[in-house]
């Protein structure tokens, strides 16, 4: 590898570990308002006690940084393993992707695992949306690139063309809001990502109705439309995080507060906009929140 190869690598490597963090940040600070006793402090924007402990979204996180610094781009088979390998079971897998890395670790192949769940169709949930973001920040100088390898990505857990297309959407997001010049506007961001996704799915409609809707300052009225995984599902979860992403580049605390608030999935729609708002360089979590999140697994890859 050359000075200059291993140069790049090595920043973007620093984008999808800046990604990640933003991602465990919402992800386990989202967490916490599953808790009844915390409701109070999120309708007043307070923070809970610490340390906050992150979910199956930054663990599956982790392990797709991981594949892309050992492979510099998505090895399916290894993204795979990784998932089995790493699977902690108190971090609130999904009863069906939790199964199916089981059965990987006693030796399933998982293309036939995936194509088998929910009689044949494929999960459409919003898993493979949840952890891709860093992926997209990694490809921040190639969104097309982003896009496709997400693509690759989802299919070891989920093969439903939904739950793909959620995958793309993010790591478009992601990669647009990382770019080398600074991320674009709101619109911009989001005609960014309608323009990479395929326009025939679920997820793609809502995404033209999340960019019809940016000028709406009530995100409960835009979560009633769009969804905020509730459901669980990609095209119920991404378009509004997408949305509240977009309209916060840069603030991280404000884009946070705006997606934990309308409820639904919150540790998955603020595990998304945090890892799409932390690709961008002023887009970093708060120091002091992030000082409250357990520390990410020993195993995932350091910058050199």
């Amino acid at each position: 590898m050359t000075a200059d190869s291993s140069s790049a690598s090595a920043g973007r490597l620093d984008r999808a570990l800046a990604s990640l963090r933003g991602l465990s940040v919402g992800d386990a600070l989202g967490s916490q308002f599953f808790v009844p006793v915390n409701y109070p402090l999120l309708k007043r924007r307070e923070l809970p006690d610490g340390p906050w402990q992150w979910t199956d979204d930054t663990e599956m996180a982790c392990s797709v940084v991981a594949v892309l610094a050992a492979h510099h781009r998505i090895d399916q088979d290894a993204l795979a393993r990784s998932f089995a390998e790493h699977q902690d079971f108190d971090r609130g897998y999904g009863p069906a992707v939790g199964r199916l890395l089981r059965l990987v670790r006693e030796g399933g192949d998982w293309r036939e695992l995936a194509a088998a769940l929910f009689d044949g169709r494929g999960s459409w949930g919003n898993g493979a949306a949840m952890r891709i973001a860093p992926l997209g920040a990694w490809y921040a100088d190639d969104p097309e690139q982003a896009t496709h390898q997400a693509e690759i990505s989802a299919y070891p857990t989920h093969q439903h063309r939904e739950a793909v297309v959620g995958a793309m959407a993010v790591a478009a997001a992601a990669a647009l809001a990382a770019a080398p010049g600074g991320p674009p506007g709101a619109e911009a961001l989001l005609d960014g990502v309608i323009a990479l996704v395929p326009m025939r799915s679920a997820v793609g409609a809502g995404l033209r109705r999340a960019r019809d809707m940016l000028d709406y300052g009530d995100a409960a009225t835009v979560a009633a439309v769009l969804g905020c995984g509730r459901r669980t599902t990609a095209h119920d979860t991404v378009p509004f995080a997408l949305w509240s992403a977009a309209r916060a580049l840069g603030d991280y605390e404000r884009a946070f507060w705006t997606t934990a608030q309308v409820g639904g999935d919150v540790d998955t729609t603020c595990a998304i906009v945090g890892g799409v708002v932390a690709a961008g360089k002023a887009g970093a979590p708060p120091a002091e929140w992030a000082g409250r999140v357990e520390p990410l697994p020993d195993w995932l890859p350091t910058p050199v």
